[in-house]
């Protein structure tokens, strides 16, 4: 029986969700500690290892898995270089985003930036090694997810509120724009990943900033649950 182990909390709802799909089809399905030391023989009895969280405690397994050829969703590469804000908005711009300017000293419009999201939060008055231009102007953001079942790539956006008026959702479905569609699907390609979310936010002068990206997307609210187990299972013997 071919075993996937995810690096999760097992109450998460959508990877909850997604094993439960992939317990239906036949798979055998193991929630790995994602905040604690994973053994490598725990990886070797893996058929595929999928890491829903940055931290680096998952980063070990994850290398120790591609190194053994045990499939991951995200590999290594993808996961330590988007997992680095500068190298996530370099790769961003790459692929034809607009994307904020980063300055070495604190500026009027800018805010400290966090090199990796596991830091925590910078606590005001505290020096940071960077400083990422404030291009957010409106109430609402946007979160493409996009993830590849080893056919085609399936894609989902949601505007998220900043700040939800009374009655109004936090998160609710949106239409796709093509262009924005074409770039989140550009970082996808450039890794061969597997699965990736990209924020983007309307500036004043009315352009989209992609202002994040992720290479351990939740799909929390993109209601696509099947689409990602179908993804997982097409690492495997099994296939979707």
């Amino acid at each position: 029986m071919d075993s996937i182990g995810f690096v999760c909390d097992p109450d998460q709802s959508v990877f909850r969700s997604v094993g439960q799909r992939l317990a239906a089809r036949g798979f055998e399905v193991e929630f790995l500690p994602p905040t604690e030391p994973i053994a490598p023989a725990d990886v070797d009895a893996l058929s595929a290892l999928v890491n829903c969280r940055l931290h680096p405690a998952a980063f070990a397994a994850l290398r120790y898995a591609d190194v053994a050829g045990i499939p991951t969703w995200n590999d290594f590469t993808v996961t330590a270089a988007l997992s680095a804000r500068l190298v996530a908005l370099e790769t961003l711009e790459a692929v034809g985003c607009s994307v904020p300017s980063v300055r070495a000293e604190p500026a009027g419009g800018y805010e400290a930036g966090r090199p990796y999201p596991w830091d925590g939060p910078v606590r005001l008055g505290d020096p940071s090694p960077f400083y990422v231009e404030q291009v957010r102007r409106g109430a609402v953001d946007h979160r493409y997810y996009a993830v590849d079942d080893g056919r085609e790539t399936h894609m989902r956006a949601l505007a998220l509120r900043n700040s939800p008026a009374e009655e109004e959702p936090l998160v609710e479905q949106a239409d796709v724009d093509v262009s924005l569609a074409a770039r989140v699907r550009g970082v996808l390609d450039k890794f061969d990943a597997r699965a990736i979310a990209v924020d983007f936010t309307r500036g004043v002068d009315g352009e989209f900033y992609a202002v994040r990206a992720t290479p351990t997307p939740s799909f929390l609210g993109a209601r696509m649950d099947r689409r990602v187990a179908d993804s997982v299972a097409s690492l495997t013997t099994i296939g979707p």
